[in-house]
């Protein structure tokens, strides 16, 4: 009998290990909210690391989280670096590109819990009255990310913290003096 649950439960981690190994070697996961508000008065609120404050859905889940900021205050090459407890992990960020007011590429590096080197995008369009901001972020999809996405749905928990940060950048836009 225990050899039978051994044989099924070698069978089952090789199963899982192949499937991992047909997975895309990369990812990328976007949403997209529509803000009335002008272009112009959303992006300093993503180019100024000092204003995520006010929108990033990550910065509240850890009240003792370690900030530290350089380089210049807004822009290509501003750099945010942060260090906190087990849900938000260590990382840094750094500005790539900055195209007021409808575009800015952040490179960004997570160090704690796991590893990973990625890509977030922020996209500006005007529409009338109205801005659509897409938020995406990609990157590469290690082996080990494969298999963790195996049980794991990337797309569902950060797509979601995207939402919760889309919508309160919605409403400090909203709210911000024109």
């Amino acid at each position: 009998m225990i050899r039978l649950i051994l044989i099924v439960v070698a069978v089952a981690v090789v199963g899982v290990l192949v499937f991992a190994a047909t997975r895309p070697d990369t990812f990328r996961i976007e949403r997209t909210a529509t803000i009335k508000a002008p272009a112009d008065r959303i992006f300093p609120f993503i180019d100024d690391f000092h204003r995520w404050g006010a929108w990033s859905p990550w910065e509240k889940v850890d009240p003792a989280l370690k900030r530290t900021f350089s380089g210049p205050p807004s822009g290509k090459g501003a750099a945010y670096s942060w260090e906190g407890n087990s849900k938000v992990g260590s990382g840094g960020m750094v500005i790539a590109e900055s195209s007021p007011p409808g575009k800015i590429v952040i490179k960004l590096d997570f160090l704690k819990p796991f590893e990973a080197h990625n890509i977030a995008e922020f996209t500006l369009v005007p529409a009338g009255d109205t801005t659509s901001v897409t938020w995406a972020m990609y990157g590469p999809s290690p082996y080990v990310s494969k298999i963790m996405q195996t049980f794991f749905s990337m797309e569902k928990m950060v797509g979601g913290q995207f939402e919760q940060g889309l919508a309160n950048l919605k409403a400090a836009a909203e709210a911000a003096k024109q």
